[in-house]
């Protein structure tokens, strides 16, 4: 069964709108996932989530393995039952947290060993483990795990990363061909699993990580490694190197970007799926994503405006609230704070994603793209 249908292309640029099916649903694209690292939107309940419109969120394997754990969280009935979330989750593989968050961290062919950045217990991380772990934790979108190397990485290394997460790719498809034939009885769709491509900033090495990726065969691709540091000219080319092998049916996925201007950017470059810490952060410090760009709210100049926080949007904070309240429970400490621009901030972002999707709809996704950048 394929689980993800292309229903409107852009004639002018490689944008798509579609629809993916999991178990829990179908999901638009392009998306937009709210990230849930610990089985929680920070601030927020699962119940505010979903009444924004959400019909997917991430889940982060790295923090949910070592803490509360597989058994208790399938003892709960799974990701969705404990945190009293109806939709789905796509859970990514715990490899990069492992490297940026993990004591005592060694990178062996077997896998990740790493002491907790919670307790110091010494842990490890397999393809094999990491796969079935979100399989089993209800996931219906899991990635590979993955060697991300850092920016800049020297040539030798990032080919050594691009091979051993392409060896990598291959057992974790292996484990979850096996996962499927012991559990997935057939009612309705099954999980997926993404391969993830890599290749540093070496363009051709970008290209063959993916075309080697699609060999392996998955439902779903997920660009990782972008972001970290490079120069944005750069990262849209080392997009487009990693896009071009892709096979246009399946869902293509890139992974941590969150900047409003940088998703249109993905998007018109043939991008489905994104995820950001990014809105949620950010809201958490008092900088608020608008219509006509961010701005950080605990400025002097909004002691006494008394605006809306972004007269474009409807949510709860911009229709009841105003830019001088905002301001003043920022320097107040007060909680209700950061929860109501953390609101605010994922409000935008659904309402971006869907601007984004209905001019693919309706024909005219570069006008529509040009009118935002122009606003901001």
């Amino acid at each position: 069964m394929n689980q993800f249908k292309i229903t409107h292309t852009d004639s002018k640029s490689k944008a798509r709108a579609g629809i993916l099916t999991t178990a829990h649903g179908p999901v638009e694209t392009p998306v937009f996932m709210p990230v849930g690292t610990q089985g929680t939107i920070k601030m927020l309940t699962s119940e505010d989530v979903a009444d924004l419109g959400y019909k997917i969120i991430l889940g982060n394997t790295y923090h949910l393995f070592l803490r509360p754990g597989e058994n208790i969280i399938r003892k709960a009935g799974g990701l969705q039952k404990f945190m009293s979330w109806p939709h789905s989750i796509l859970t990514d593989s715990g490899g990069y947290q492992v490297l940026s968050l993990a004591a005592r961290c060694k990178m062996t062919e077997e896998g990740a060993e790493f002491s907790s950045h919670v307790d110091g217990t010494r842990c490890k991380l397999t393809p094999e483990i990491t796969t079935q772990f979100q399989l089993n934790l209800s996931s219906d979108i899991a990635m590979c795990l993955d060697d991300c190397p850092p920016y800049p990485s020297l040539r030798a290394d990032a080919q050594e990363g691009t091979e051993r997460t392409l060896r990598w790719a291959a057992r974790c498809k292996k484990t979850y061909e096996s996962w499927l034939a012991d559990h997935n009885k057939g009612d309705g769709p099954a999980p997926l699993l993404f391969g993830i491509t890599q290749g540093a900033s070496f363009p051709l090495l970008r290209r063959e990580s993916s075309k080697r990726t699609v060999e392996l065969d998955f439902p779903g691709y997920s660009i990782g490694g972008l972001g970290v540091g490079e120069p944005r000219s750069l990262t849209w080319e080392l997009l487009e190197a990693s896009l071009e092998p892709l096979p246009p049916e399946a869902p293509h996925y890139l992974m941590g970007f969150g900047p409003p201007e940088d998703i249109w950017e993905a998007v018109e470059r043939g991008v489905d799926m994104f995820d950001c810490v990014l809105p949620t952060r950010n809201g958490r410090s008092g900088q608020a994503f608008t219509a006509k760009g961010r701005i950080n709210i605990t400025n002097s100049e909004y002691k006494e405006d008394f605006s809306p926080l972004d007269p474009d949007c409807g949510c709860i904070c911009c229709r009841k609230y105003t830019r001088a309240y905002l301001c003043h429970l920022f320097r107040a400490g007060e909680l209700l704070a950061p929860r109501l621009l953390t609101l605010h901030n994922l409000s935008f972002m659904i309402s971006l994603l869907r601007q984004i999707r209905q001019s693919i709809i309706q024909g005219n996704f570069l006008q529509a793209k040009k009118k935002y950048l122009d606003g901001l």
